[in-house]
């Protein structure tokens, strides 16, 4: 049996658990150092996957921005950009987003409703597979594990976290914490509510605490509960 790969979350929120505020310009949460560490671990990881919502909203391109961490992937036999992923249960996407023009190999994964809808919009922009009539994140796993992805970094949106750490799928989570307060209801969160493994006293372990500037790095294990 294929291997699924190492999950790992990331995100950067304020200080009350926002990813963004509620105005129309994205909110930088992230300090330029934070922001270079966060292009070290798109470097280190093998794909890097969003959700169909974040991309609709912040139509990022997702890339590995230093040339030295391209030139290294290459040197180590890799692509110079990792395979970037989206899931996605409705086949809403369009084909103009800059997710698909930038970087290397793009992947789709949907359903079995909305699979041809995804190809007839994107063609040869990017793979597109279903994993069957609903959205089974272990079966999205199991394919990315079947093409290779030894490190999986989860970049949001809040959604897919919150299903990935409810399910128990997060092997590893990445917080950057801003010195912000956003205090919107209707704002996204980085997690919403769920029934999480263990309970509301379950404790995760704790990797690391760093600070970078004036944001905070906390690196847990969520697989690993007290």
């Amino acid at each position: 049996m294929t291997a699924r790969p190492y999950v790992l979350l990331s995100a950067a929120m304020s200080v009350d658990g926002y990813l963004d505020d509620t105005s129309p310009e994205r909110l930088l949460l992230s300090n330029a150092e934070d922001f270079d560490r966060v292009d070290q671990v798109r470097a280190e990881s093998d794909a890097i996957l969003i959700g169909a919502n974040t991309m609709r909203k912040d139509n990022p391109r997702l890339l590995v921005n230093s040339d030295e961490r391209r030139a290294q992937r290459v040197a180590d036999g890799k692509p110079a950009y990792p395979l970037k992923v989206t899931v996605t249960r409705t086949g809403d996407l369009a084909a103009d987003l800059k997710f698909w023009h930038h970087g290397g190999d793009k992947l789709v994964v949907t359903v079995d409703s909305a699979v041809e809808k995804v190809r007839a919009t994107l063609g040869d922009l990017a793979d597109v597979v279903s994993v069957g009539p609903d959205l089974d994140w272990g079966l999205v796993l199991d394919e990315l594990g079947r093409r290779g992805v030894k490190q999986l970094m989860v970049e949001g949106g809040g959604t897919i976290h919150t299903q990935l750490m409810a399910q128990n799928l997060a092997d590893e989570v990445h917080l950057a914490v801003a010195p912000l307060l956003v205090g919107q209801a209707d704002a996204p969160k980085f997690l919403s509510a769920a029934n999480y493994p263990g309970g509301s006293t379950s404790r995760m372990r704790l990797l690391e605490a760093r600070a970078i500037g004036d944001v905070v790095l906390l690196r847990y294990a969520p697989k690993e509960r007290g």
